[in-house]
């Protein structure tokens, strides 16, 4: 490993795990949401070129009750990166203009 955090291979990622790994999706809309621009363009900068790798190393990984913490961090970084990249690509802020508001969307089943 390359620390406490991810899996061997993905050092470049660790200053974003901190704030970038969380739990659920509607965590992960709410650190989308109060984020900076700045913020969300530096973990997307980041992340975005090392995606096909990242994608590559969790195929290999079972996706189950005994996945490793470090993959599950890793995995925690890739659905972050899903949740930004429109506010990057197509918004250019971290609210999404054209949606439904996410405060209004109630979960029912909480998946990731």
């Amino acid at each position: 490993m390359t620390g406490a955090n991810l899996p061997e291979g993905f050092a470049d990622l660790e200053p974003f795990v901190a704030d970038w790994v969380l739990p659920t999706s509607t965590d992960r809309t709410r650190k989308r949401n109060s984020s900076q621009m700045s913020e969300i363009t530096a973990f997307y900068d980041t992340m975005q070129p090392r995606l096909e790798d990242v994608l590559e190393h969790l195929s290999l990984v079972p996706y189950n009750e005994t996945m490793p913490e470090d993959e599950h961090r890793l995995l925690g970084l890739a659905l972050s990166l899903a949740e930004i990249t429109p506010a990057v690509e197509w918004y250019g802020q971290p609210g999404v203009i054209d949606g439904f508001d996410p405060e209004r969307f109630v979960l029912t089943t909480e998946l990731l």
